[in-house]
């Protein structure tokens, strides 16, 4: 799937990650906006040159509502994870997402909904409230599992990852609505490796 091939049925591809995990690098991409300035909360993704590889849900996530601001800002998990929703302020909220990777309503309500989330699908969701227009907030599902989110100063580190080809993708929610991350060719090998990714983002959301 492209985020924003399958290798032959005789190759696994998780053997092979096995396989080389004890020769397993990391990868940090340094991330800037428009004016070379480190952004926080970018998000990095290593998809395989060919193939697919294997990933799993992660423990249950909480994206919570307080003084009517979604925390966290950018939620990073994998395809299956169920995300809950907790509201801690004294007013009532009504999230939903529009998007195509998940589109859900929690109508109007206090405190925590009766059941998760589950993000099934790879892609971004975009997060809202019906009643405050002002709140936003970002999911993105990744089906890799070598994905990381860039802390305040631009760094967003990659660990663990076996040696071979891989197509990284760097996304921000500063960046235009539906707008597809360029793929970039990278050869991880035994030793870490350093990516500087420069977006057209020049102000913030």
């Amino acid at each position: 799937m492209n985020l924003f091939q399958r290798i032959p049925a005789a190759v696994s591809l998780a053997a092979l990650c096995a396989a080389s995990a004890a020769h397993a690098g990391a990868l940090t991409v340094n991330v800037v906006d428009a004016a070379g300035k480190p952004l926080l909360d970018a998000v990095a993704l290593l998809e395989p040159a060919s193939g697919k590889a294997a990933v799993k849900p992660m423990p249950d996530v909480e994206i919570s509502q307080a003084k009517r601001q979604f925390q966290p800002r950018v939620t990073l998990i994998t395809v299956g994870t169920r995300a809950t929703f907790p509201n801690f302020d004294t007013v009532r909220h009504h999230v939903y997402s529009f998007s195509p990777a998940k589109t859900f309503e929690l109508k109007l309500y206090a405190g925590v909904p009766n059941a998760p989330v589950t993000f099934d699908k790879p892609g971004v969701a975009v997060l809202g409230c019906n009643i405050h227009d002002t709140m936003a907030a970002w999911v993105v599902v990744s089906d890799t599992p070598w994905f990381a989110r860039s802390a305040a100063n631009g760094h967003a580190r990659i660990e663990a990852v076996p040696p071979g080809n891989y197509r990284l993708r760097v996304w921000h929610p500063g960046l235009p609505v539906n707008t597809e991350p360029t793929p970039v060719a990278i050869t991880i090998g035994a030793a870490d490796l350093e990516q500087r990714a420069q977006l057209a983002v020049t102000a913030l959301p």
